[in-house]
């Protein structure tokens, strides 16, 4: 089982406390998955959205591939998620209901697949920001002490 991660987002940690992971494929066009092997994807200012029971990719980006000319697909375009029934009603029961948002954490190749990794979080505070910078400058700090020489 191989796994190679394209891209990640760098917002996701950072900005929200992700309570719950899950794995995803997503519905490609073929310039799509060549632009994805070259790493030319971007996942930062994206977020997932549910419609009529189907879960979408929203505000992704997935750069042209160049050999594809005339067949190229839209680089942000709505792409469909792949997820089980009872997954998107459960997710879609807590981003109306508690105020929590769906965020794509990385897009990855596992055994030749397109999958992305997303995450159910609640958004941060400024203070819990600060607190969490706080910690891993503690941790950081501990860690250099800690280091035999």
């Amino acid at each position: 089982m191989s796994i190679n991660v394209v891209c990640k987002n760098p917002d996701a940690y950072r900005d929200y406390e992700i309570i719950e992971k899950y794995e995803a494929g997503l519905v490609l066009l073929g310039s799509e998955v060549k632009s994805l092997r070259n790493g030319a994807a971007s996942i930062k200012e994206a977020y997932v959205k549910i419609e009529n029971g189907e879960a979408f990719l929203i505000n992704s980006h997935i750069a042209d591939y160049k050999a594809a000319s005339i067949l190229n697909h839209k680089p942000n375009r709505k792409r469909k998620l792949l997820l089980k029934k009872k997954e998107i009603e459960r997710l879609n029961g807590k981003t109306t209901l508690k105020g929590y948002t769906i965020v794509p954490i990385q897009i990855y190749f596992k055994d030749g697949l397109a999958k992305i990794e997303i995450g159910l979080g609640r958004g941060k505070q400024k203070t819990d920001k600060r607190e969490a910078i706080r910690e891993k400058e503690e941790k950081r700090r501990l860690q250099r002490v800690m280091k035999p020489r």
